[in-house]
Order: C-alpha cells, then sequence, then structure tokens
C-alpha cells in the first residue's frame, strides 16, 4: 500500500469515526427519556407483590441507594450496591445470571436503571420495584 493510500485511509477511519461518535452522541436524552427507555424493557413489582417475595424467599434484594441513605433502614436481608458501583460489584456478589433480583431504591427510578443494566449485563430475572423505600415504609412493612 502506498503512502497515500495509507494517509487516506487513516483520514476516512478518522472521519468516520468523528461521525460515527456524534451519531451516537446527537440523541441528546434526557433523564426522563433514559427512564422512559428502561422501564419500556424491563419488567416491575409493586411494593405488596415485593413484600410476598420476601415472604416467599429465594429472592435476592439489592438496594442501590447510596449508604448514607440506608441510615432509614433497609428491607430485611437486602443486599447494598450503590447504582454508581453497580457494573463493577454484581459479578462478585451475584454470580449466576439466572437469580432472581429485585431491585429498589429510594422512589423506583434509580432501581429501574440498574434493572436495564442488569439486563444489558445478562441478568435474566431482575425486577425493579415500583415506588422503592418510600413505598416500602409507607406500607409499614419490616425493615432492618
Amino acid at each position: 500500500m502506498t503512502r497515500k493510500k495509507i494517509v487516506l485511509l487513516a483520514l476516512v477511519l478518522f472521519v468516520a469515526s468523528v461521525v460515527g461518535s456524534s451519531l451516537l452522541f446527537a440523541d441528546g436524552l434526557t433523564s426522563a427519556d433514559f427512564m422512559s427507555e428502561a422501564k419500556a424493557i424491563i419488567k416491575t413489582v409493586n411494593v405488596t407483590e415485593a413484600k410476598s417475595l420476601v415472604d416467599r424467599g429465594g429472592y435476592l434484594f439489592i438496594d442501590v441507594r447510596e449508604p448514607n441513605e440506608t441510615a432509614m433502614g433497609q428491607i430485611p436481608g437486602a443486599t447494598l450496591i450503590p447504582r454508581g458501583l453497580l457494573e463493577f460489584r454484581i459479578a462478585k456478589t451475584v454470580e449466576d445470571q439466572n437469580t432472581n433480583i429485585v431491585v429498589y431504591c429510594k422512589s423506583g427510578g434509580r432501581s429501574a436503571l440498574a434493572t436495564y443494566t442488569l439486563a444489558r449485563m445478562g441478568y435474566k430475572n431482575a425486577v425493579s420495584m415500583d415506588g422503592g423505600w418510600g413505598a416500602w415504609s409507607e406500607a409499614d412493612y419490616p425493615v432492618e
């Protein structure tokens, strides 16, 4: 390959990468857009259904709030993995991607995004709890 062809190929690849990345980031999505996208794909349970899953057993509850938010309590037996660390910690915490998981946060937003992330990472049985910790404590369900 001649030097001219190499330079031309490099230029084409550079332009393609710039155009490709601008297309990737051109959507200008808002947080509401991300939420809508996630909620269209994930499964959710309401707080009453989540309570019955706690009672039944066989479900891992993952709390994606920040550690300081858990001072008000957690769902009994829940595992804390803050949303910002989920992608880094989930594989060490949950090796089996077929594990039944219920994800919750304070009100349901972060848990929806976290559940979407888990689905994209291959976790097949993850659901988000609508209403989050607020709905759980308002229902006066047990806490630890």
